[in-house]
C-alpha cells in the first residue's frame, strides 16, 4: 500500500536519532559495545589486505615529493596564508597526535580517529577538517598504500621540512578504523568548554585533573589558550601546561620545545564574529559535504577565517624553522589584548615595524604578532623561561630537541619499534620504544616438550605457574601497544613490586625460572619460560578435564634490562584491578564489571573471549591471594565448564553479603555452597553475558569451553608478538 501523499514512508528518525534504544531506556545497564567495536563488518577491505604489504609498496619519496609541491599550491577554495600550507598540516598533524595520553594509552595518531565524532567537531579541531580535504588528491593518488592517519603525520613531518627543519624522521603503521572509537572516555561534561571544575577533585590543585583525562576542558586538546577557563594568567595556565604535557608523557623540556616549535610556523585565526560560524562538521548539513564551521563573513576564508578566535602570527617569519618565537617572547614586553573576534590574547610594545610579520595575504601590510596566555606562560614560569633562554641561546640543540620531540608525539602510541612501517625511521632505539632484545634461537617440538616438563616438575605449583605467565601478559594495552609478555618486564622496577603481581609469589617463580634457566644448553629467555610454564600448567589442567589439546607456543621472546626500561613511564600499566583474577586494589567508582569491560578491551579481547577466560581462571582456583570469591567448582585445577555450569543453575540464590561480595546458597538445604564477586554474577545477570554462558554451561560444549580458553589464553599471550602478525 502506498504511503498517503506528504508522510514518511519509513519511521521517522530510524537512521538518524532513534531514542529507543536499551542503553536510552536502561542508561545504568551494563554497555558492552566497548568489546564490540570495529568489527569486521565495518571494514571495506577484503579480509586478506594486509596494509604492511601494501605501505611496502608505497613510493614514499613521491609522496613526499608530492606534498611538498601541494605546500605551495594554494586552493581557491581553502586559499594557503602566505602561500603555504605548512601551518595547516602542522596544526591538523598535531591536533591528531596530541590526544594522546599515558594514562591508558588512548588517544593519538594511530587509527586516523579525527575524522570521525566527537575529535571532528571538537572546538579546538575547527578546520581541520580543511587540512584532511587538502590532502584528500593525495590519499586517491596513493590509495591502499597509505592509511589517514600516516597521511595526516607525514604531512605535518613533510610540512616541517618544508619550512627548513631537519626532521627525525617518519615511520607509518597506523591503521584504518572506520567509525568513531566509542572506549575513549573524553570527560563526562555535555557542553563543549564547560568549566574546567568538572574535571578536578579540587579546582584548585590542577594535579588533581581526572584520570585519564589529559585535557582540560571538553573539546581541548590541551589547555585553553586564553587562560585557565578563559581567564588570563599565565602561572596558572603553566600549571596546566605541565599536567596536561605529563599526560602526554611529555618532560618540561620536550613541553617548551613542542609549545614553541608549534608556534614557530602558521597563525591563530580569529578576524570575524564566532557566533556566526556555521555547524560544526558531524551537524553541517548535506550541501557542506562533511565540512564544518561554514563562514558567512566575506569571503568565510583568507581574512576572514575564524579558528580559536585569537588573531596573528607568532614570529615574523611564519613560514620559516627559526628562533623568532623565542626572540619576540623574550625581547619584547607584552600586553594583553583582544582579537577581532573578542579573544583574550598578547600583542608586543613598541616591537620594530620590520619585526612584524607580512599580512597572510596582503603583502603590502604588517600585522603585530601574538602570543596567548598559554606562549606567555613560557616566559612567566621560571622552569619554563630556563628552558626558553637555552633555546634561545642554542638555535641548534633547539632544533634537535624540537625533531626528536616532534617524532616523540606523533609515534608514540605507535607501539614498539617493530611495528613499524618504511625506511625513513632512525635506528637508535629510544627508551619511550620500549626496546627489548631479540633472540636468536628456535626450539622444535621437542625441546618444548623437554621445557613444559621440566617446568611442571620444578616444584611450583600450576597456579603459581599460571599467574605469573597472565600477571605479565595482562599489562598489555591495545591502545598504544605497550605492556604484554615480550620483554619480561615483570622481572623489573617498577613490576616486581607491584601489589597486584603478588612480590613474594613472583620473586618465587621468578627463582625458579632462572635455576632452569642456568642449566639449560640453549639459553632461552625468561620471557619464553613465563610463558611456556603458564602454557603447559593450562595443558595439564584440560587433559585433567578430559579434553587432550596442545596449547600452541611460539618461542621468541626476549629480556628487557633496566637499562632499557623507563620505569617511571611503566607505572600507569599498573594493574590496580583485574577482573580475571577477581581483585581489586581498593574499591573504586567504577563498578567492578565496568573496569572487567576496560581491561578487556585493552587487552584487545572480545565479550565472548572476556567471558571464557573468566571462568577458565575461577575453576583453575587463579585469584589473587587465593580467595575463593566466584571458584564455583569442587574440582579446583581442573579445566572444566562449572563455574558456567553451577552460575546458571536455578538450584541456587544469590544474597548479596558486602558491597561486592555475595554468597551463593543451595535453596533446598539454605547452606553456603559458594561466595563470588560482582564480577561473577554479572555473567548470569547481564543478558548478552548471560547467553555466552549459557553456550559454554551447555553439556554437548565441554570440549568447546576447553578450546575457546585455549585459545584466547594464546590470544593474551601473544598479543604484544608483532613478528607472528
Amino acid at each position: 500500500m502506498n504511503a498517503p501523499t506528504g508522510q514518511c514512508p519509513v519511521m521517522h528518525g530510524a537512521n538518524t536519532e532513534n531514542k529507543q534504544t536499551p542503553t536510552d531506556w536502561w542508561p545504568n545497564a551494563l554497555n558492552l559495545d566497548i568489546l564490540h567495536q570495529h568489527d569486521r563488518k565495518t571494514n571495506p577491505f577484503d579480509e586478506d589486505f594486509d596494509y604492511p604489504t601494501e605501505f611496502n609498496k608505497l613510493n614514499l619519496n613521491a609522496l613526499k615529493q608530492d606534498l611538498h609541491d601541494l605546500m605551495t599550491s594554494s586552493q581557491a577554495w581553502w586559499p594557503a596564508d602566505w602561500g603555504n600550507y605548512a601551518g595547516m598540516f602542522v596544526r591538523t598533524a598535531w591536533h591528531l597526535s596530541g590526544t594522546y595520553r599515558k594514562g591508558d594509552g588512548r588517544g593519538g595518531s594511530n587509527t586516523g580517529n579525527q575524522r570521525f565524532a566527537p575529535l571532528n567537531s571538537w572546538p579546538d579541531n575547527v578546520n581541520t577538517d580543511k587540512g584532511r580535504r587538502l590532502l584528500w588528491p593525495l590519499k586517491k593518488k596513493y590509495g591502499n598504500k597509505i592509511s589517514w592517519g600516516d597521511l595526516i603525520v607525514l604531512a605535518g613531518t613533510v610540512a616541517y621540512e618544508a619550512v627548513g627543519l631537519k626532521t627525525y624522521g617518519f615511520a607509518g603503521g597506523r591503521r584504518e578504523i572506520w567509525h568513531p572509537e566509542k572506549d575513549v572516555n573524553w570527560g563526562s561534561e555535555r557542553e563543549w568548554l564547560a568549566a574546567t571544575k568538572n574535571r578536578y577533585e579540587n579546582d584548585d590543585d590542577r594535579e588533581s585533573l581526572e584520570n585519564p583525562l589529559s585535557a582540560v576542558q571538553m573539546g581541548l586538546i590541551y589547555v585553553n589558550p586564553e587562560g585557565v577557563d578563559g581567564q588570563p594568567d599565565p602561572l596558572k595556565s603553566a600549571q596546566d601546561i605541565r599536567v596536561t604535557f605529563g599526560r602526554m608523557a611529555m618532560n618540561d623540556e620536550e613541553t617548551v620545545a613542542l609549545a614553541a616549535g608549534g608556534h614557530t610556523i602558521g597563525k591563530c585565526h580569529g578576524n570575524g564574529k564566532a557566533d556566526l560560524l556555521g555547524a560544526d562538521t558531524e551537524a553541517a548539513d548535506v550541501e557542506f559535504q562533511g565540512l564544518g564551521w561554514h563562514n558567512p563573513e566575506g569571503t568565510g576564508n583568507r581574512g576572514n577565517t575564524m579558528v580559536s578566535g585569537i588573531e596573528g602570527a607568532w614570529t615574523t617569519e611564519p613560514t620559516k624553522w627559526d628562533n623568532g618565537y623565542f626572540d619576540l617572547l623574550l625581547n619584547y614586553e607584552w600586553e594583553l589584548t583582544k582579537s577581532p573576534a573578542g579573544a583574550w590574547q598578547y600583542e608586543p610594545v613598541n616591537l620594530p615595524e620590520e619585526k612584524k610579520p607580512l599580512d597572510a595575504h596582503d603583502p603590502s601590510v604588517r600585522r603585530n604578532p601574538i602570543m596567548t596566555d598559554a606562549d606567555m606562560a613560557m616566559k612567566a614560569d621560571p622552569i619554563y623561561r630556563e628552558i626558553s633562554e637555552r633555546f634561545y641561546n642554542d638555535f641548534d640543540y633547539f632544533s634537535q630537541v624540537f625533531a626528536r620531540a616532534w617524532y616523540k608525539l606523533t609515534h608514540r602510541d605507535l607501539g614498539p619499534k617493530s611495528r613499524y612501517l618504511g625506511n625513513d625511521f632512525p635506528s637508535e632505539d629510544l627508551l619511550w620504544q620500549d626496546p627489548i632484545p631479540t633472540v636468536d634461537y628456535t626450539l622444535s617440538d621437542a625441546e618444548i616438550a623437554d621445557l613444559k616438563q621440566q617446568l611442571l616438575n620444578s616444584g611450583l605449583s600450576a597456579v603459581e605457574l599460571i599467574n605469573t605467565a597472565w600477571d605479565n601478559a595482562r599489562t598489555y594495552r591495545g591502545s598504544d601497544f605497550r605492556g604484554g609478555a615480550n620483554g619480561a618486564r615483570i622481572r623489573l622496577a617498577p613490576q616486581k613490586d607491584w601489589v597486584g603481581n603478588e612480590p613474594e609469589r613472583l620473586q618465587k617463580v621468578l627463582s625458579t625460572l632462572e635455576s632452569i634457566q642456568s642449566g639449560l644448553t640453549k639459553k632461552v629467555s625468561i620471557a619464553d619460560l613465563i610463558v611456556l610454564g603458564g602454557t603447559a600448567a593450562v595443558e595439564q589442567a584440560a587433559r585433567a578435564a578430559g579434553v587432550e589439546i596442545t596449547v600452541p607456543f611460539a618461542a621468541g621472546r626476549g629480556d628487557a634490562t633496566d637499562e632499557q626500561t623507563d620505569a617511571e613511564s611503566f607505572d600507569v600499566l599498573e594493574p590496580i584491578h583485574d577482573g580475571f583474577r577477581n581483585w581489586q586494589k581498593q574499591h573504586y567508582e567504577n563498578t567492578p564489571e565496568e573496569l572487567l569491560l576496560d581491561r578487556a578491551q585493552l587487552m584487545g579481547l572480545t565479550a565472548h573471549e572476556m567471558t571464557v577466560l573468566v571462568g577458565g581462571m575461577r575453576v583453575l582456583g587463579t585469584n589473587f591471594g587465593d580467595s575463593k570469591h566466584g571458584v564455583l567448582t569442587d574440582n579446583v585445577g581442573v579445566l572444566s565448564n562449572d563455574f558456567f555450569v553451577n552460575l546458571t543453575d536455578m538450584r541456587f540464590k544469590w544474597k548479596p553479603t558486602g558491597r561486592n561480595s555475595y554468597e551463593i546458597i543451595d535453596r533446598e538445604t539454605e547452606q553456603v555452597k559458594w561466595t563470588a564477586t560482582r564480577v561473577d554474577l554479572v555473567f548470569g545477570s547481564n543478558s548478552i553475558l548471560r547467553s555466552y554462558a549459557e553456550v559454554y554451561a551447555q553439556d554437548d560444549n565441554k570440549e568447546k569451553f576447553v578450546k575457546d580458553f585455549v585459545k584466547a589464553w594464546v590470544k593474551v599471550m601473544n598479543a604484544d608478538r608483532y613478528d607472528l602478525s
